[in-house]
């Protein structure tokens, strides 16, 4: 004897419907919906380099190759007093990947609002961009 769910499945794969295609025109990206993707984005973009900035130098300092440079950098300046290492501290280096993950930030965020508003301008003169979907 064949449980209920085998009769549903028999049922189902017996008769199959015919999927349905619609295309539809996008002719509008509402411009505070682009903002917050984008600000999204951007954030998402800013937290993967600020973290990665960190996973490199932490590789190099313990590859020992802060050191090579360090070496290499005073025999070229034939100086004692300067130090490279001092340089590139951890503090520095994040400190400048923060800066640059903050205007990574803003960039990303205004050349969405921008990008929907070109697309917005556009829609008037080429109509939109069509797009098609099918349900299966």
């Amino acid at each position: 004897m064949s449980s209920v769910a085998d009769r549903l499945a028999q049922k189902s794969s017996s008769r199959r419907t015919p999927s349905k295609q619609v295309r539809l025109r996008l002719v509008y990206i509402d411009f505070w919906s682009a903002v917050k993707l984008s600000f999204l984005v951007g954030l998402c973009l800013a937290i993967i380099s600020i973290v990665g900035a960190f996973l490199i130098w932490m590789v190099l300092d313990q590859t020992g190759i802060f050191d090579n440079l360090n070496g290499l950098f005073k025999d070229i300046s034939g100086t004692s007093g300067s130090d490279l290492k001092s340089i590139l501290s951890l503090g520095t280096v994040m400190g400048f990947s923060i800066v640059v993950a903050i205007l990574n930030l803003v960039v990303t965020t205004a050349l969405g609002a921008v990008c929907s508003l070109l697309y917005n301008l556009s829609v008037k003169i080429t109509g939109g961009l069509l797009v098609g979907f099918t349900n299966n």
